[in-house]
């Protein structure tokens, strides 16, 4: 279990402090009431799919002894245009490492990213899209 704890600071802002000490602000967006000037709860919860399937992809590269390095990744949020507001589809765009894109355990790896706690949590009606990309 981790325990985080959340401070409304105002202003549809809020200080969420990990155990380790480490603080993040949220922001409402400018489209839904806020400033827009640190990440949405949305926001987080799409990049928190993104950096747990490259987490989870970098557990197994380096259980199998395969570098995994110089990754980036960009992360879209749609948002739905009906009521209720909620996120309909997250698209991650993964750029890979180039040496993954021979390896043998390549699909091996993308699996383990697809399947991330993160992945596997979310509702069945977010669509979840998801491109590696080999330089």
């Amino acid at each position: 279990m981790s325990k985080m704890h959340i401070d409304y600071i105002g202003q549809l802002r809020n200080k969420a402090t990990h155990p380790s000490g480490a603080e993040l602000i949220t922001d409402a967006p400018v489209d839904n009431h806020g400033k827009g000037e640190s990440f949405s709860p949305t926001d987080l919860l799409c990049t928190s799919l993104a950096t747990c399937m490259i987490t989870i992809m970098g557990i197994r590269a380096q259980k199998l002894g395969v570098p995994f390095e110089r990754l980036k990744s960009d992360v879209l949020k749609y948002m739905s245009i009906d009521q209720p507001r909620r996120v309909v589809k997250v698209k991650i765009i993964i750029h890979m490492p180039s040496n993954i894109r021979e390896s043998p355990f390549r699909a091996e790896i993308e699996k383990a990213g697809l399947e991330c706690p993160v992945a596997l949590s979310l509702h069945p009606n977010i669509d979840q899209d998801v491109e590696f990309i080999y330089a």
